[in-house]
């Protein structure tokens, strides 16, 4: 059973009122603005308004008006906001959403010109540039006081002084919104003194050649140019740059004097006030110099000398050194080096308080050899010589000329004072010669030659201080003839040339008293105190070889016990086919003279050319040339030639002048000793002859009658003097290799020096007849006996039996 329907009842349904929501500005917010939000429900009373934010739930405030002050960026969003009550209806629409965008205000572009610091009078420019919007007032403040000191986009501050440091800012304002602009940024003003400080580096005196750099400092820098002056402002300046400093790079002593700068900018042209003024002095670099005490420059192996750095400033002292050998530097720091090698050297200094260094000297070569310096003397062109004449021996070093002293020394019989020498292993005892000169000529003169300067002589030189000496020189024989010397040496055969293996017999005749007077020689034999070795010593000054060699050659002299010589002859051993037979000794003006060719073997042709001074002037049939009577113009150097067999040594004939009945005594005797020996020949003649034919040595030996003659006399004395012989021998066994004179003796090294090989000619004036006189390599002992000046060892030749 149902129900009657009800009444009908009418419901209406309508909208929940609408909110609707404001905001003020409706335009660009710019921060620090106020924006105001309102919420307004038009029906109804008794609304309580609730504002949200950016679809959140949360209440942000309540109230119909939402007001943002002083907005900024973190303000942005979207807003909305409803409406409720207590009745109905209790709540409303949910309003549109409205955006808050804020904006930064306006900013503002703040310039200043020039830039600080500024100097004192200058002008600065400072500008304030808002580019967005328009109508702005510009207001200036300065250290953040709110004064206003100035308005306008652009404020001059005309020639500053240091009361316009401080720091300035700026805004802008306008009526329409934005009303204002951000404040700027603050810019200092700092106002410098426009005087600039001069400066100099290095501050002390200068050499030429060093650098010196001028700094104009200032407190500014910027847009700067420099200008510098010297020795006056009102010139113009010697140089403008962009930099606060000029450099010289090299002074010169022009450079120097006073200087000032100062700067400017700007346009127009702002200029500084001038710097004080500095001064530069600029002096010459001094100048080292190598300098060394004596005036050459080629040195020898232990020849001592020193280089010395000399710079003309201040004393030795106060510079350090420096050497350099062909550029290269030495580990050298002193003063003055002793160098020991050839090179270019050159020096600079350092001086010791300011490090500066002074020009390098010029470059000094040296030669340092690595020989010691050997003393030569010349060649003479004759070694014989007569009383009177005169004769200058030179002496020279070798490869050196400048700044020796020459001493000149003559052999002497050995004493332990004495200089003692080596040449060839042959010894020589030299005494200095008294009356030489020493000095820078190097030459030695006789003049007039006397009897006493007959010898053998030696030169040496030295230079510096201390004083460096040379070797000694070769020994150079020097021959004197006496007008009437009180001696003559004997020669048995009363020849000068002789074959090898004939004999050879030599005494001293002398007038008067013939006590202490004994031979001398210079050849190649050494020996003792009276006769060379393997000679016979018998009575009196004789002495004799039975059979000769080459060794035997040389110059043979008499000599007293107080050094008085005698004439000296000169013999030659030939181990040719041909000799002259010439006078051992000087020939008297108006007396016949006749040489006479002889021959180890005879010739089918007899004939001989003679030659005089190299010139022929006679053609012999018989070998035999005469002259009847001689003059001074027949003295000279004679030789022979045979077709056959050849030509004869050279020999020295000299004629000397006639005196009033005067007989020598030594040829006195030598005619006498020929007589004797004549008659001897003609006795054993036939059977030397006879015996030698038959001999199985014959070969070698020359058969001329005279020859035989010797041979034969050789022979009988072979038995006769065995003992003696065998005497000699050992005496030969002792001294065989021994000087005349003592051993070498431990000295200072400056003695032991070696003389040259000598050559020496065996005849006066022929320079092709020059033989070596050769030594023994032994070292020679002498007795206690007087000493020959000059003794060479015995090189003789094997004799054949």
């Amino acid at each position: 059973m149902t129900s009657r329907r009800s009444a009908p009842v009418s419901i209406t349904v309508t909208a929940l009122p609408l909110a609707t929501l404001t905001v003020e500005p409706h335009s660009h917010v710019f921060t620090g603005e106020t924006v105001t939000l309102k919420c307004v429900i038009a029906s109804h009373s008794g609304w309580v308004y609730k504002w949200y934010k950016d679809r959140d739930n949360n209440v942000v405030f309540e109230g119909d008006t939402f007001t943002l002050k002083e907005v900024t960026e973190s303000h942005n969003g979207k807003y909305w906001c409803k409406g409720e009550r207590k009745e109905s209806p209790t709540s409303s629409q949910i309003t549109s959403e409205t955006t808050i965008k804020v904006q930064a205000r306006p900013t503002a572009r703040l310039t200043i010109e020039p830039q600080s610091p500024v100097l004192t009078g200058e002008t600065v420019t400072l500008k304030y540039v808002i580019e967005s919007h328009s109508g702005w007032v510009y207001t200036w403040y300065k250290d953040r006081d709110n004064i206003v000191v100035f308005e306008g986009n652009t404020f001059t501050l005309k020639e500053v002084t240091e009361s316009h440091n401080g720091k300035y800012w700026c805004k802008g304002e306008r009526k329409e919104r934005p009303t204002s602009s951000q404040i700027s940024s603050e810019t200092t003003v700092k106002v410098e003194a426009s005087k600039p400080k001069l400066t100099l580096s290095p501050g002390h005196q200068l050499l030429t050649g060093d650098s010196v750099t001028l700094t104009c400092e200032l407190g500014v820098s910027s847009g700067l140019v420099f200008y510098w002056y010297r020795d006056t402002q009102s010139s113009d300046p010697v140089v403008q740059n962009d930099r606060n400093s000029y450099s010289i790079i090299s002074v010169k002593v022009s450079d120097g004097g006073q200087y000032w700068c100062r700067a400017g900018r700007g346009d127009p042209v702002y200029h500084t006030q001038y710097s004080d003024a500095v001064e530069i002095k600029v002096t010459e670099r001094p100048k080292a110099t190598v300098t060394f005490k004596s005036n050459w420059t080629e040195f020898f192996s232990g020849e001592k000398f020193s280089l010395r750095c000399d710079i003309k400033s201040g004393e030795s002292s106060d510079w350090g050194y420096s050497w350099f050998r062909d550029g290269v530097s030495k580990s050298e720091k002193e003063h003055e080096i002793n160098p020991s090698q050839s090179g270019n050297y050159t020096c600079k200094g350092r001086r010791k308080r300011d490090k500066k260094d002074s020009e390098e000297s010029a470059a000094v070569g040296i030669t340092v050899s690595s020989e010691k310096a050997q003393a030569v003397l010349g060649s003479l062109s004759q070694m014989w010589l007569t009383e009177g004449d005169s004769v200058t021996l030179s002496c020279e070093v070798r490869g050196s000329t400048i700044g020796w002293r020459f001493h000149w020394y003559k052999t002497a019989p050995y004493s332990p004072e004495l200089v003692y020498v080596l040449h060839e292993s042959r010894g020589y005892s030299l005494q200095l010669v008294s009356d030489s000169i020493s000095g820078a000529g190097g030459s030695y003169t006789l003049s007039p030659a006397v009897l006493r300067h007959t010898g053998v002589y030696v030169c040496r030189a030295e230079r510096g201080e201390p004083a460096y000496h040379t070797e000694f020189s070769q020994p150079q024989p020097l021959w004197v003839t006496g007008v009437s010397p009180p001696a003559s040496v004997i020669i048995h055969s009363n020849w000068t040339q002789i074959f090898t293996y004939e004999s050879l017999s030599l005494s001293c005749g002398v007038q008067g008293n013939s006590t202490g007077w004994r031979l001398r020689w210079f050849t190649g034999r050494g020996g003792e105190s009276k006769c060379p070795i393997d000679w016979r010593s018998e009575t009196g000054s004789t002495c004799s070889i039975s059979s000769a060699s080459s060794s035997d050659s040389g110059v043979y002299w008499c000599q007293s016990e107080s050094g008085e010589p005698s004439d000296p002859v000169n013999i030659t051993v030939h181990t040719g086919d041909v000799i002259l037979e010439s006078p051992a000794h000087p020939v008297t003006e108006g007396d016949p003279l006749t040489l006479r060719c002889r021959y180890c073997y005879k010739p089918s042709n007899m004939s001989a050319d003679f030659y005089k001074d190299g010139t022929l002037v006679q053609t012999s049939t018989t070998g035999e040339m005469t002259i009847p009577a001689v003059s001074k113009s027949h003295e000279g150097v004679y030789r022979c030639r045979n077709p056959e067999k050849g030509e004869s040594p050279e020999s020295w004939v000299t004629v000397k002048e006639t005196h009033s009945t005067h007989v020598d005594s030594g040829s006195f005797i030598i005619l006498a000793v020929r007589a004797v020996m004549g008659i001897s020949l003609v006795l054993v003649g036939a059977f030397s002859v006879f015996r030698l034919h038959q001999s199985k040595y014959l070969s070698g030996l020359c058969l001329t009658s005279t020859a035989t003659d010797h041979q034969q006399q050789q022979q009988q004395q072979m038995s006769t003097n065995q003992s003696s012989d065998q005497d000699q021998s050992q005496s030969a066994g002792r001294g065989g290799s021994e000087s005349e004179y003592m051993p070498l003796q431990m000295r200072s090294t400056d003695v032991y020096d070696t003389i040259t090989p000598l050559y020496m000619p065996l005849q006066r004036g022929a320079s092709d007849v020059y033989e070596t006189i050769t030594s023994s390599k032994d070292s020679q002992e002498d007795d206690e006996e007087g000493y020959d000046d000059v003794v060479p060892s015995d090189t003789r030749a094997e004799e054949h039996v």
